[in-house]
């Protein structure tokens, strides 16, 4: 076997699931993790220009971002699972094949999610709520960002690659070097050259492109784990990445869509309050940021486990998944509650916005709580065959558990009421998911054994 062949071994069969989850967890938390932080800077330097509607213009065009971004999550996530089955099946040339088609699939659809998105950027913007300046100056922004959605999709897809081969650590330099590329280039974009937003956005591009070269360089350059494309593989390969692409992208459209709405009532109390969520949307990726990289890891670790027919070792990669995103969420929770005096200076926060970034940091940690359940949940139900799961979860939440929970919450208890509608609803179906899990991967096992 050539030293190639031997790395894309299915080295998540054997040792210490636990082991494994938290392994691959923190690398991919490093680079992940990076990007939230850069993308918390960026917000950061933003406000420094001492404008708010800067700030939601910012904030308003991260929630139309979310779409594309989640369109590329769920074609990352069909290709990882496909993949990692093959792998764990002993399928190499397979898991080639699947991992080329799948990244022209990935090229095509980010395309057109890009053009859709600049063609209607300002109706979108208009919908969540932006006017004036904040909706001249995000359409802006989307403009020149919307394009590097390609090389996002592109860069996330050759990361999932690398994580269903289990090599973490390259994985991690895909994320990994685009932040570091952001973070260098932002301040002397936004301040030095004078660009401010636009400078922002400029950035975005080129940490895109960063992307997807240093993820070719371990997909194609260290594993040779990607096929040469072909369109006639593509499009026999079509129907199982669909089949659990489709689900996972409507899955993931779910939670911007939840978000988008929840943005649209926070707009109706003024700037001050929408610069708040802003703020908070890139606090809690950074905050949290474990947790979906967590929800990433698990998916390789059980799509091997369910090639190889390790039913035991399922359960045991959902007890570890789920006990550590719990322990994770109290932790980071308890420190961000004394963490807000001091993000309040930092984004040098006054009056509405101040006070709604206190109650967010004191309360945030009884959304994400449930949240983290959802996540890995969602992995389980993708990667053991079982995606329309997790559309309906996330659905669910996005409807059910969103709409009247935040109208009525802020009819009643302003913007405070909607937050606490957020969890009341994430609490309903976090809980339900988990249940849901643990009955998927028992009805897998007596299928197989036929007890």
């Amino acid at each position: 076997m050539s030293p190639k062949a031997a790395a894309a071994s299915a080295i998540f069969t054997e040792g210490s699931t636990l082991r494994h989850v938290l392994v691959m967890t923190g690398a991919a938390s490093i680079g992940l993790m990076s990007i939230f932080v850069v993308d918390f800077l960026s917000l950061l330097y933003v406000s420094r220009l001492q404008d708010p509607n800067l700030t939601a213009a910012v904030g308003f065009a991260t929630q139309v971002l979310f779409f594309s971004v989640s369109v590329n999550i769920g074609l990352a996530i069909a290709i990882g699972a496909l993949v990692s089955r093959a792998i764990g099946a002993g399928q190499r040339e397979r898991a080639r094949r699947l991992a080329a088609s799948g990244l022209v699939h990935v090229a095509v659809i980010s395309v057109l999610v890009g053009l859709v998105g600049m063609a209607f950027r300002r109706e979108i913007l208009a919908f969540l709520g932006a006017s004036g300046p904040a909706l001249d100056v995000g359409s802006a922004y989307l403009m020149l960002t919307l394009p590097a959605t390609v090389g996002l999709g592109l860069g996330m897809a050759l990361a999932a690659i690398l994580r269903a081969v289990g090599d973490a650590r390259r994985a991690m330099y895909v994320t990994l070097s685009g932040a570091v590329v952001t973070a260098i280039l932002d301040p002397i974009f936004i301040f030095a050259l004078g660009l401010g937003v636009e400078g922002a956005a400029i950035v975005t591009v080129l940490s895109r492109i960063v992307f997807v070269v240093v993820g070719l360089r371990g997909a194609v350059g260290r594993h040779d784990l990607v096929a040469w494309p072909r369109m006639s593989a593509a499009l026999a390969d079509a129907g199982i990445l669909m089949a659990i692409a489709v689900p996972a992208i409507l899955t993931n459209i779910a939670a911007p869509v939840a978000n988008a709405y929840a943005m649209s009532v926070f707009s109706q109390f003024g700037a001050p309050v929408v610069a708040a969520v802003a703020i908070m949307d890139r606090v809690s990726p950074v905050a949290f940021g474990v947790l979906f990289a967590l929800s990433g890891s698990v998916g390789p670790i059980l799509g091997q486990n369910l090639g190889a027919q390790l039913y035991d070792r399922l359960r045991q990669t959902l007890n570890g998944s789920f006990g550590f995103a719990a322990l994770y969420v109290l932790v980071v929770a308890a420190a961000l509650t004394q963490a807000a005096p001091l993000l309040i200076k930092l984004f040098a926060a006054e009056g509405e916005t101040a006070d709604l970034l206190r109650f967010f940091c004191l309360y945030c940690g009884g959304l994400w709580f449930f949240l983290g359940g959802i996540f890995v949940a969602n992995a389980s139900f993708n990667n053991l065959g079982f995606p329309v799961l997790s559309t309906v979860f996330n659905w669910g939440r996005a409807t059910a558990g969103t709409v009247p929970f935040v109208t009525l919450g802020a009819a009643h208890f302003g913007p405070k009421g909607g937050y606490v509608g957020l969890i009341a609803g994430a609490a309903l179906f976090g809980v339900l998911a988990v249940v849901v899990a643990y009955f998927v991967t028992a009805r897998l096992e007596r299928r197989a054994t036929g007890v």
